[in-house]
């Protein structure tokens, strides 16, 4: 459909632990268009920062992390065992050590430097700038692409997205509690809304997505209806 239409900008935002990376990869593999996962490239300033000593045992020092930011080279690469993309940092691959749950209890305090943010999104703009990209995270269709055709907003119940974070991190052998995955959600919820700069909310002109009942079959029949509604315009 995509190699006949214009390409557009399809701005995925919502809260965390909704599948948005996966159902973004999903649906730009579906159209031809890139991924970009925002999520991770916070993630990776986290990780970058637990790493060099600008974060120690949970506390954030925001001068510090800013003071690295000169550092970090943030590239993806395309994985085809995955059929998506990983992400590196100064050339070595972070995909899985961006996953865990100390950068899950950081990561919020870190996207909230207001550095960070300027860094990110301009560096975000830049890889979207010939659109025929998916792009997901918090305030991507309110701050990096206001103007993006079409912006989805993904929520789903808090216990829902706490068990299947849950799900992941033991099916990947980390060590967790599902009690404390779900204080993690409702803490990063709470913060991701309530900070200064950039807060999650949903654009005026979002397209809400509760996929708290939903299979991936149907979010995609879904979408697949949303984007031909609109591409067609």
């Amino acid at each position: 459909m995509s190699d006949t239409k214009r390409k557009i900008i399809i701005a995925v935002d919502g809260f965390s632990s909704c599948g948005k990376s996966t159902f973004a990869k999903a649906i730009a593999a579906r159209l031809g268009y890139i991924f970009i996962d925002t999520g991770a490239m916070y993630r990776a300033v986290t990780l970058y920062a637990l790493e060099h000593g600008a974060i120690r045992s949970g506390i954030v020092d925001e001068e510090a992390v800013a003071g690295l930011l000169d550092e970090v080279a943030i590239t993806f690469r395309f994985n085809p065992s995955r059929g998506a993309s990983d992400i590196y940092v100064n050339g070595d691959l972070v995909e899985g050590k961006i996953r865990t749950i100390e950068v899950s209890n950081c990561v919020s305090q870190v996207s909230a430097i207001p550095d960070v943010r300027r860094k990110l999104v301009a560096m975000q703009q830049e890889m979207g700038r010939r659109r025929g990209v998916v792009m997901d995270g918090r305030d991507i269709g309110t701050v990096v692409f206001p103007d993006a055709e079409l912006k989805l907003f993904m929520t789903a119940d808090p216990a829902v997205r706490a068990r299947r974070r849950y799900d992941e991190l033991t099916a990947k052998g980390q060590q967790v509690t599902l009690d404390e995955i779900e204080r993690n959600v409702r803490e990063r919820d709470a913060a991701d809304m309530s900070r200064a700069i950039s807060p999650l909310r949903q654009a005026d002109d979002a397209i809400v997505l509760d996929n708290s009942r939903m299979t991936v079959d149907e979010q995609m029949e879904w979408f697949m209806r949303t984007f031909t509604e609109i591409i067609d315009k």
